[in-house]
Formats: C-alpha cells, structure tokens, sequence
C-alpha cells in the first residue's frame, strides 16, 4: 500500500506537470503529440519513486529538525546531488526514448549531451522536490507520533478513571452496609428481635444483590429499582407503618443504563434527612422518565427541606459525593446534578444524563 501510494503521487504529479505543456502544444497546432507528453511526463516523474525511500531514509536517520541539523545538512547535500544525478539520467533516458517533441522542430541530441544539459538545469527544480519529499514524511511522522501520543494519553485517562470509580465505589458499598447494620443494632436494643431478624434476611438478599453486580460500573435502571426495593423493604421494617413509598418508573426508561448504586444513596438522605427526623409519616420517591433522549431521574422526599443557605458544595456527605464524582467521571459534562426544595414540600435530587441502553 506504501508503493502504492508513493507511485500514485508520483504518477498525478506527471500528469499535471505534462498538462499545460499539452496545452500550449495544442494551441500551437501540436495535438497529435498527447500521449508522447503525458506518457513522458509521467514517467519524468514516476522517476522519483524508486528514489523516494531512499530520501525518507536519509530523512530518518539525519534529521534537519532539531538541534543537530546543520551538522546533519552536510550528508543531505551530497545525497542530493547524487540523487538529482540519478532522476536526471533517468529523465534524459525516458525523453530520448518517448521522444515528445521530435516533430517540433530541430535535431534531437545524443545521451551524454542531453544529460549534462539535464544534470545543470534540473539542480534548482530537484532541490525543491528532495524538500518537498523530506517535508512531506516529517508531516506524516509527526502527525502519526501526536495520534500516538493521543492513543496512550486516552488509555492513561480511561485507567485513571477506573481506578477512580473502583475506589468511590469501595467506598460507597460500606458506606449503606454500616448504616443498616446500625438500624439492625438499633432494633435489637429496643428488642424488636422479629423486626431485626427480617432485616437480617433482607440485607443478605440486599448484600447479595450488590456482590452479583459489583463488578459493573453501569446497571439497567430495572436492576437499579430492585436492589432500591430490596433496600426500602429493610428500611420499611425499620420505619413501620411511618415511610410511604412511590415509584413512579417510566416503562420506557428500563433498560436505560445508569452508574451502580447511583440510587442508593439519594433514597438513603431522603430517609435520613426527610423521616427519621420527624415522629410523623413521611414519603420518599423515585421517579423515571425519558426526554429528548436523556434520562431523568428524580429522588424526593416531603421532609422539612434544605435551609436557605444550604449549598451542595461543602455540605455533602460520601454518599453525594460519591455519586457526583461517578456521574463526572461516567459522563463528563454531559449531565446534571440538582438538589433543591420541592414546591410542595420537602428536598428533590434531579439527574438527567444520557439515554443509553446495552444494545
């Protein structure tokens, strides 16, 4: 493909070199000439091919970039008069051979005339090609270097990233587990031993859930909203008859995919924040809908709300910085992350990231 390549540049150059010399010809009542011109013209050029790996070698090994290009300049310049030396034969042999101009007047000359003649004119035009060529192969050497360059960057990047959500993710699974087993603890010390042997049995349901999906950074939301029911059922055994819970999933938003976990912990502060803190029934909510190909997510409770000078940053505990830090590394910026009163009472978290599936 590389002989290819150098051949058909070569030949495109013969081409347009041998074209407006077929013009003026032409106007000049010489039309009959065309195929002598262009198949001399071509093959003038398809000359340099041959010489063409011999220049990007010469390119490789002495470099005239960098700091040692004047001490490299002194081998370019004998390569390029013995190369010039080689196209210039080649060039006289190939017109005494197609002959392109033998009807235009005058007696055509031997080789070794015709040749001396080639060698002194052509030096200025060759030296422009032998640049061109060295030019051209640094462009490519260093375009193909930056995209590898590019390559080993974006996999350094994507094993960062990772290594980061494995460590926020450890971080997050000890993080729910530690909390049930304080409810459990709570719950046998005021001893409702019925209660804590049920929610024994739903953690280990609930543990083995998460040790079944560990190993995956993103889940279905189906999959997110059974291990989220597995988790309210123990918080229901804890709450009694005070949590009320909605689910309102959009049929359509189920087998969207979404960060491991990214559920647990918003349902785990609505808890916190919006029913253990008060004596009276409370609810907590989850709702899913699909919008202009983006997934919506939204975790609501009707608790007392955020004060007024609540703000995100500095106040979030592991489990909110744990999901902020997976959604940035998962999806850059192509998301958001919004936590805000509700207009009829109590804190909403809002996440609306990109609508994607497994197929």
């Amino acid at each position: 493909m590389r002989w290819l390549a150098i051949v058909a540049v070569w030949v495109v150059l013969g081409v347009i070199y041998a074209a407006p010399i077929y013009v003026e010809m032409r106007a000049e009542q010489h039309g009959h000439l065309a195929w002598r011109l262009f198949t001399w013209g071509v093959l003038t050029w398809l000359a340099w091919a041959p010489l063409t790996p011999a220049m990007i070698w010469l390119a490789r090994k002495w470099s005239v970039v960098g700091e040692a290009w004047k001490r490299n300049l002194i081998v370019h310049l004998p390569a390029f008069l013995f190369l010039s030396t080689l196209h210039s034969a080649a060039a006289t042999a190939v017109n005494l051979w197609v002959k392109p101009f033998d009807n235009v007047g005058g007696s055509p000359k031997p080789f070794w005339p015709k040749f001396l003649s080639q060698v002194i004119g052509s030096y200025g035009s060759d030296l422009l090609i032998y640049a061109g060529v060295i030019g051209v192969f640094y462009a490519f050497d260093y375009y193909r270097k930056y995209r590898e360059r590019e390559f080993v960057a974006t996999r350094l990047e994507a094993q960062l990233a990772q290594a980061q959500l494995e460590s926020l993710r450890m971080q997050l699974h000890p993080h729910f587990l530690f909390n049930t087993l304080n409810s459990i603890v709570g719950l046998v010390r005021d001893s409702k031993n019925n209660a804590a042997v049920n929610m024994l049995v739903g953690l280990s349901d609930l543990l083995r859930h998460t040790l079944e999906y560990s190993s995956r950074h993103e889940v279905e939301l189906r999959e997110e909203i059974n291990f989220i029911k597995l988790y309210l059922s123990i918080q229901e055994m804890r709450f009694s008859d005070r949590l009320r819970i909605e689910l309102d999933i959009d049929p359509r938003t189920t087998k969207a995919l979404v960060p491991n976990l990214i559920l647990q912990p918003l349902t785990e502060n609505a808890l916190r924040h919006g029913i253990a803190r008060s004596t009276d029934s409370g609810l907590v909510g989850i709702n899913s809908v699909a919008e202009d190909g983006q997934l919506r997510l939204t975790v609501y409770d009707d608790g007392a709300g955020l004060p007024d000078d609540w703000q995100l940053k500095g106040s979030a505990g592991i489990g909110l910085a744990n999901t902020i830090a997976r959604l940035q590394q998962l999806y850059d910026n192509d998301h958001e992350f919004d936590i805000r009163n509700r207009d009829s009472g109590g804190v909403e978290v809002v996440i609306v990231m990109p609508f994607r599936t497994s197929s």
